[in-house]
């Protein structure tokens, strides 16, 4: 049985052709190779050395003891042999393709190694080409080959000695001879000129020649024209009065403050409650050219002081150029204007007649009288040239000079009981001015060309660059309220004014975008 069952495994390796002469001639089988086949004798054991696990297996085709390699990996990591690297790839085989397009290539037009090129150098040449027509040739080894050689203008390349663009050739310089004078020897040291000796062509005289002098003078006319030549003449002052009357029927002048109104404007009591308006009640027009500001009767509020860019200051006109800023003294009797032509005036607000000029030959942005009523004699005013100047109305003289603003002054606002006052600058900062001057600044702050006074006097409302609106505490510790901050509009790189409600209820401001935001 056991035979048989060796037969049967032995036949089963063989083909159909040999399956069919083993039933005519069947083979004899050695009986030691069917050895471990057999089942043991009861009560009996073999010894390993008699059993043998892998035996001999007929195979019909030679046995490959070699390693393939995948043709796709980047790394190996034995050290395989050049039979082994270079053995071509399993699969099938276009016999139409040249050797050329047989070769592995890893784009559509070949094979691209990876290299180094210096960015310096490629630039180098890339720049030396364009401007010299020349380049080393990029197939020659330089390391190996010690001549250099080129391609594109070779003639020229020779000729420059394949000078660069980054590179400079030799300069050359004629020395200038120094006059001989004198030995350096005790009988002729008194004339030994040595290194201070002059040179041949050296010139004396200071004086430029006849080219230089003219090119200087065509300098010092385009100057001229440029500058100003002395102090300029302050503007003609006219005053222009639009009404029928200036008094009426009882001598009264038109800044009496109206008393049939139905509402008293003679006091400063704050009301219960406001509004937000609901429709346009009047226009006033006069201005040909932009308002640049608008300011209140002081405490009745029952005229408006405007100054425009078209020169005039509705009341009167009375500067050359357009006027930047304008200030009621606390009366309302007299007020001042600063205007682009670097002058500051003194106004009656009744006759329209100018009082007094003053100037210290820099453009004012901003001016503010003393809020206190035994100091209506002082006002400051925020100049172009990082300087708050402080005047004397009476004398003309200036008092004091406040010069820590690294930037034009915009603003200037009082507070904490007139005891000091706020500038802000366009160096980005806010400074509180006093006996001990306090600065705030920080790097996210921006420039802001327009402060205003909570009625209160406890807030400072800033119109920032940077299109918000940021609160300041104006007592004692001057902080920024992190809580109020406002925004939502676009400046758009305008000092925009911002204002306060009598109840503090609201604010409006005025944005670049045609609209009023009541806040």
């Amino acid at each position: 049985t056991t035979s048989k069952m060796a037969a049967t495994f032995v036949s089963y390796w063989s083909d159909s052709d040999n399956e069919t002469k083993s039933h005519v001639n069947p083979e004899k089988v050695d009986p030691d190779a069917l050895a471990h086949l057999q089942p043991l004798k009861s009560g009996k054991t073999m010894s390993l050395s008699v059993l043998n696990s892998a035996p001999e297996v007929a195979v019909k085709e030679a046995v490959e003891t070699g390693v393939h390699l995948d043709p796709s990996l980047k790394e190996v990591t034995y050290n395989p042999t050049y039979e082994t690297m270079f053995a071509p790839e399993f699969g099938p085989v276009n016999p139409y393709k040249s050797k050329r397009m047989a070769a592995p290539r890893n784009m559509l037009s070949g094979y691209a190694e990876p290299a180094h090129v210096n960015n310096f150098m490629f630039e180098q040449q890339r720049r030396t080409f364009s401007t010299f027509g020349y380049a080393l040739d990029p197939f020659v080894d330089t390391s190996q080959n010690s001549s250099s050689s080129y391609i594109g203008a070779v003639d020229e390349a020779e000729k420059k000695k394949g000078l660069t663009v980054f590179e400079v050739g030799p300069k050359k310089t004629d020395k200038r001879k120094k006059v001989q004078g004198g030995e350096a020897n005790d009988i002729d040291i008194d004339n030994y000129l040595g290194p201070w000796a002059k040179y041949v062509d050296e010139k004396d005289g200071a004086k430029p020649s006849e080219v230089e002098q003219k090119e200087l003078d065509e300098i010092t006319a385009k100057r001229q024209k440029k500058g100003r030549n002395g102090e300029e003449a302050p503007a003609a002052e006219k005053t222009i009065l639009h009404v029928k009357d200036a008094y009426d029927y009882q001598g009264r002048s038109y800044l009496h403050v109206p008393q049939d109104v139905g509402i008293n404007r003679r006091t400063a009591d704050i009301p219960d409650k406001c509004y937000l308006p609901k429709k346009q009640i009047h226009v006033w027009s006069g201005h040909t050219k932009g308002v640049s500001a608008i300011r209140l009767f002081p405490v009745s509020g029952h005229l408006l002081l405007s100054c425009s860019m078209d020169l005039s200051v509705s009341l009167p006109p009375g500067h050359s150029k357009a006027v930047r800023d304008i200030c009621f003294n606390n009366t309302g009797s007299q007020y001042m204007s600063a205007a682009y032509d670097r002058y500051l005036k003194l106004w009656d607000t009744e006759t329209g007649q100018c009082i007094s000029r003053f100037t210290n030959r820099k453009v004012p942005y901003c001016v503010k009288f003393n809020p206190d009523e035994d100091k209506q004699n002082l006002f400051v005013a925020g100049m172009s040239d990082k300087m708050i100047v402080q005047w004397d109305v009476r004398t003309g003289e200036v008092v004091q000079e406040y010069d820590r603003h690294l930037g034009a002054v915009n603003t200037i606002t009082f507070v904490d009981e007139n005891r000091r006052f706020v500038s802000t600058s366009d160096d980005k900062s806010l400074r509180v001015w006093e006996c001990s001057i306090k600065y705030i600044a920080e790097p996210s702050m921006h420039s802001m060309p327009a402060v205003t006074l909570s009625p209160n006097g406890k807030w400072l409302a800033c119109q920032s660059m940077d299109n918000q609106i940021l609160i300041f505490g104006a007592q004692n510790r001057f902080r920024l309220n992190k809580k109020k901050i406002f925004k939502g509009h676009m400046v758009a790189g305008n000092a925009c004014q911002v204002d306060f409600s009598p109840d503090m209820r609201q604010y409006l401001t005025i944005p670049q975008q045609n609209l009023i935001h009541i806040i």
